[in-house]
């Protein structure tokens, strides 16, 4: 297996990161999220190893639709001129959920201040529901997780048909040409540090020129996906403190890494979700722990 040492170990990008946390630390996300993960329905159609969807405890869980107005009505006391993110989707694919334009239009007309991302593997996509993104607001990219350009390889990992993705991939990217897509389209991949991770980076420019695209490092969200060569745990804050990662039962997860909620901070269905924000134990994090070395569940996880 190969060595991996995170970036992040090294004194000036360290630096440069937990600069950012103290900043925020000393800002209005002291109180407020800077980004929401809001889960409106825990289902995908791959198996990505990486991930640990395949073994969800709340897999096809749909959030009520009482309780997504719910949260997002709590939200709009986030003031507007403070910057908010907001991803529809934790662990699952947005564009399963038949609800998702109704509710990227809730948080255009509640939040017209949140930028909205999404994240999907793209097979989901029609025509249809790709010209209707074009009439959303403040949509701040589609980050399409591909993660290999090696047919054989993409289909072990992610357990979906290769040809049939990259057909998606060229409508998108058809589209994006005739000036049809006014957001920027990311492919990504989750590096397993190999030489495959440049290879990728490359493949993506010479076949869609027109998407950029990401590698970054795999995590074992928290020890719940075993087996796989991560970063060491680095030695520093999070930025993750100043999120919100809301699943599909309500149960607020301790962070984006946490998939399995199995650190619930809170329920938004008996709760404020951002008096869950502001829960004594949360907010502590915020503000006073220098390192996650030094915190539970922090300390298990890489993710940046």
């Amino acid at each position: 297996m190969l060595e991996v040492i995170s970036p992040y170990q090294f004194s000036e990008q360290r630096a440069e990161y937990d600069a950012g946390v103290a900043r925020m630390r000393h800002s209005h996300y002291m109180d407020y999220p800077r980004h929401v993960h809001l889960e409106t329905q825990a289902r995908c159609n791959a198996s990505c190893n990486f991930c640990p969807y395949p073994d969800l405890n709340r897999k096809h869980t749909k959030m009520s639709d009482e309780l997504i107005d719910k949260i997002l009505n709590e939200l709009t006391a986030i003031p507007q001129e403070m910057n908010l993110q907001i991803s529809p989707f934790k662990v699952s694919e947005p564009f399963l959920d038949v609800r998702l334009f109704d509710v990227l239009e809730k948080i255009n007309t509640l939040l017209p201040q949140a930028k909205i991302a999404l994240t999907s593997n793209s097979t989901p996509i029609t025509e249809d529901k790709l010209e209707k993104l074009q009439d959303v607001k403040n949509l701040q990219y589609l980050w399409i997780s591909f993660n290999d350009h090696r047919e054989a390889e993409y289909e072990r990992v992610m357990s979906l048909p290769y040809q049939r993705t990259r057909q998606k991939l060229e409508m998108i990217h058809d589209a994006f040409m005739e000036g049809d897509i006014p957001f920027p389209v990311v492919l990504s991949r989750v590096g397993d540090g190999t030489a495959a991770d440049h290879e990728f980076v490359q493949w993506v420019s010479i076949n869609y020129p027109l998407f950029k695209s990401s590698v970054f490092p795999r995590m074992e969200w928290m020890g719940q996906v075993q087996g796989l060569n991560v970063y060491e745990v680095p030695n520093m804050g999070c930025e993750r403190w100043f999120e919100l990662s809301i699943t599909a039962t309500g149960e607020v997860a301790h962070c984006c890494a946490d998939g399995q909620a199995e650190y619930p901070i809170g329920n938004a269905n008996d709760q404020n979700v951002l008096e869950i924000y502001n829960s004594p134990e949360y907010r502590k994090l915020r503000e006073s722990t220098v390192s996650r070395l030094s915190v539970e569940p922090c300390n298990r996880c890489t993710f940046i």
